[in-house]
């Protein structure tokens, strides 16, 4: 990965921005993409959008949601103690002893996430799993009007940490699910940029995954492109660790290289172009089976408009949802190179239809 695409990375993945309130990283995408897309834009529900060769057909969408997980202020106590609500898929004991850094209208606040101390708990309480009304955040404030003029109630917080860069090419960062998408699609299209081919091609961060049971930004920008072909690219769980089912999962390794879903919402014949452009390149990939939905952008891109054929490319993740999801850089580097030159194959006259 060169410089300038690692610089990027670091900073969008340190940007702070959960569901529903993605605006900053947005802008940190919309900024990087503006430095080489013919055309960038955004709507009104958040989504992000940069154009490569607008003139080309067939019109390609590539989407990767820009969202993460998040907490948001449900309460204020007299006491100044913050009680909180998720936005997203949390286990609750993951939050046990972190920071959070709220986004609140006066700047950040930050505070540390309390809970009854392990010598105060009776032998009963040890063994139960904590739930996020057991827990409470403290940003210091000495009463109830001090922690209400810092904060308000619908004020959002992400667990306050930094990417961490480890050995073997890999880091670790809480915002991987999925704002490693946005950065895959956004890669892809500037190598693409470098070489044109007949496709007008829009990489799309998207907004409210986590939270988007009915489709988030993904349906409508689907809806407002119409695309002939999508690729949604997210984060599939890693099955190289312990306590983990192969069976269950599949076989998906850091630095196995992306992951093809095949089944359910996928198109056979994005899934095939794909796999065979992988094939052609030499670049190693792992499939994963999609029985019915893929919980992610794919499963709403395909049922836009009059339909889209839609494939799902995932990088493999350790330790989903929580402050250290882990994913390997040689994993984005050959999920972007694969999507790329798989828009480079698709012609005016390539056909999707299922007959």
């Amino acid at each position: 990965m060169n410089p300038p695409s690692s610089d990027f990375l670091r900073t969008l993945m340190e940007t702070h921005s959960p569901a529903g309130f993605e605006q900053q990283a947005s802008r940190v995408w919309r900024t990087e993409a503006a430095t080489f897309a013919d055309r960038v834009d955004a709507d009104s529900h958040g989504n992000s959008y940069a154009v490569v060769h607008p003139e080309g057909s067939p019109r390609i969408m590539l989407a990767g949601h820009i969202d993460e997980i998040g907490v948001i202020v449900a309460h204020i106590d007299d006491d100044g103690f913050i009680y909180i609500g998720p936005i997203g898929g949390w286990d609750p004991q993951v939050l046990v002893g972190h920071r959070i850094r709220f986004l609140a209208r006066n700047g950040d606040v930050v505070g540390v996430v309390g809970k009854k101390p392990v010598h105060l708990q009776k032998p009963d309480e040890r063994e139960k799993a904590v739930k996020i009304a057991d827990l409470w955040v403290d940003i210091g404030a000495a009463s109830g009007d001090e922690a209400r003029q810092r904060l308000g109630v619908g004020d959002p917080g992400v667990i306050d940490t930094r990417v961490l860069d480890l050995p073997n090419g890999r880091i670790a960062s809480r915002a991987i699910d999925d704002r490693i998408g946005a950065f895959v699609v956004l890669d892809a299209l500037r190598r693409y940029a470098t070489a044109l081919g007949s496709a007008r091609v829009v990489a799309v961060a998207t907004t409210q995954e986590e939270i988007g049971f009915h489709g988030g930004g993904a349906l409508i920008a689907a809806s407002r492109l119409n695309p002939t072909m999508g690729i949604a690219v997210d984060v599939t769980h890693a099955s190289d660790h312990p306590n983990v089912e192969k069976k269950d999962l599949g076989e998906h390794k850091l630095g196995g290289g992306p992951v093809l879903a095949r089944g359910s919402v996928v198109s056979p014949v994005v899934y095939r172009l794909l796999c065979d452009t992988a094939e052609r390149l030499s670049i190693p990939y792992s499939v994963q089976a999609a029985g019915r939905e893929t919980n992610t952008d794919a499963d709403f891109i395909q049922l836009a408009r009059e339909g889209v054929a839609t494939a799902l490319v995932s990088v493999p993740n350790r330790y989903m949802h929580s402050p250290s999801e882990m994913v390997s850089l040689e994993d984005l580097d050959r999920a972007a190179m694969l999507i790329a030159e798989t828009c480079r194959g698709i012609r005016p006259e390539t056909d999707f239809t299922l007959r």
